[in-house]
């Protein structure tokens, strides 16, 4: 089955598009992946974004209209990905959609809100879409994310030690394969989150991101900030855990810094940058990762990825290009896998990764220009990812 996987994560700067042809053999599932694009969003639907996320205020007005705004761009992209990626030719569409709210309350996860009408999609390219992926999870009693962990896990499972998978979007995940275990997935806390809260506060919105860690670069570790900050009861919660930016956002940044003298802004870049590193390290360690396979936004910021290598002294880094899945379209990749395995009849989440009561069946299926035929159930579940080309 050829899929268009799309994404779009807590940093809100674009839609995000791989298509990879996929088959199962055996106890494996085979991945080629045929390229990558990413679009960004229309600068009113960004802003619209960035006006409607928690804490802020909104009404359903504008929650219909950034339910079509974010459908409509994730239908362009759709559209150029099978033009562009698939020579015109493929037979499903997965859509994560946009996170607005994950709605968590003590620990637990009472609903989790994606837009994006998959209905825009559907019309768009004429394809099925599997959407709404978080949904089942969390009535299953799970925290509904992260959904990355099924891809992770199939792809780790090849490797030696206690493999680990790490994502660095806006917020930081990972996943865990300890030999004779089962997978472990969980948020650290934030990654580019609060980073670019910052930049936007600082520079007044005229930077969205500190391109290349250079800000960071510049300062310094404010040790007071960084105790302020780790001292958020969210470190110590245990896993299966997740949270997002309806916690870490500019308000909280801002109370944080309203605890003691504000360092320069050079400074706190520096101290958010090392609070992702040692939040992420801790996790780690917490849990015996021998080797961290790399993937998402933050790959791209050397001191970053730097401060993180200095902070898990022993533990190989390795970008997830190394295991054939390209770092900027390994969510969208997962994502792909999770409505081929929807389509197949196929759990898509791990339950000892989200606290599930079981593995549930992911998604809601909106049909395309012809009637809905989906493949005879699959046999059983994979339980290795083979990247091919």
């Amino acid at each position: 089955m050829r899929v268009i996987g799309l994404m779009s994560g807590t940093s809100f700067d674009a839609v995000e598009a791989a298509a990879a042809d996929l088959a199962l053999e055996g106890d494996s599932l085979l991945l080629r992946p045929l390229g990558h694009l990413s679009v960004p969003y229309p600068d009113e639907v960004r802003d619209l974004i960035a006006a409607a996320l928690p804490p802020a205020a909104t009404t359903t007005r504008t929650i219909c209209a950034l339910d079509t705004g974010v459908g409509q761009a994730f239908a362009g992209t759709a559209v150029r990905a099978l033009r562009e990626l698939c020579d015109g030719t493929a037979e499903l569409v997965v859509s994560h959609g946009q996170t607005m709210h994950h709605w968590v309350e003590d620990g637990t996860v009472r609903g989790t809100l994606q837009l994006g009408q998959p209905a825009w999609i559907a019309e768009a390219t004429g394809l099925p879409v599997v959407s709404d992926l978080r949904s089942r999870d969390v009535a299953a009693g799970g925290q509904g994310a992260p959904l990355a962990a099924m891809t992770d896990a199939l792809l780790l499972s090849g490797l030696p030690g206690t493999p680990g998978a790490l994502n660095l979007g806006g917020i930081a995940n990972v996943t865990v394969l300890a030999p004779g275990a089962e997978p472990l997935a969980f948020d650290t806390g934030p990654a580019n989150a609060l980073l670019d809260a910052a930049v936007r506060h600082f520079t007044e919105g005229v930077a969205d991101h500190d391109e290349d860690g250079r800000g960071a670069a510049a300062g310094r570790v404010s040790p007071e900030l960084l105790r302020v900050l780790l001292a958020d009861a969210y470190y110590r919660r245990p896993a299966p855990k997740t949270t997002g930016k309806e916690h870490f956002h500019l308000p909280y940044l801002l109370e944080a810094l309203g605890a003691g003298p504000v360092p320069d802004t050079a400074d706190v870049l520096a101290t958010l940058t090392r609070l992702t590193a040692v939040t992420v390290a801790d996790a780690c360690r917490a849990h015996g990762v021998t080797q961290l396979v790399v993937s998402g936004g933050g790959v791209r910021n050397p001191v970053l990825m730097r401060v993180l290598a200095e902070e898990l002294p022993g533990v190989p880094l390795r970008p997830s290009d190394d295991l054939g899945l390209p770092s900027a379209a390994k969510e969208a990749l997962a994502f792909a896998v999770l409505g081929f395995l929807t389509a197949h009849g196929l759990p898509g989440a791990l339950p000892s990764g989200t606290g599930a009561r079981r593995a549930a069946l992911l998604g809601s299926i909106t049909p395309g220009r012809s009637p809905l035929r989906l493949p005879d159930p699959a046999a059983r579940p994979p339980r290795l990812l083979r990247v091919t080309r």
